[in-house]
């Protein structure tokens, strides 16, 4: 019987830990595929280095995205980290202070 209360408790703690760590971590991974798969040209977007960009053209595999305009830069689908809504964009830009004015000294 103690054979099977110890099988028991493994399975217990297995189930806790798919629950815990491996769902949530299959469907955020899930959603990150979907919003990548339903990205278009125009969209801004945020890539996992911490730049904005906007979509200039899309092909299988990878994206081209401006940076600035006339920057051109290619990269996989997988360097978008989310899109950025316009009003989100919007309001980073009222957030931010602008660069101090450097005096004569």
């Amino acid at each position: 019987m103690e054979e099977y209360a110890s099988l028991l408790w493994i399975a217990a703690i297995a189930v806790i830990f798919w629950l815990l760590i491996i769902r949530p971590a299959q469907r955020r991974q899930k959603a990150m595929q979907q919003m990548q798969s339903g990205l278009d040209v125009g969209d801004r977007v945020l890539l996992t280095s911490g730049v904005f960009a906007t979509i200039a053209e899309i092909t299988d595999d990878d994206l081209a995205v401006e940076v600035a305009p006339g920057v051109v830069l290619r990269v996989v689908r997988g360097a978008i980290g989310s899109k950025v809504d316009r009003s989100d964009e919007a309001e980073e830009s009222d957030d931010e202070d602008p660069l101090p004015e450097q005096g004569d000294d």
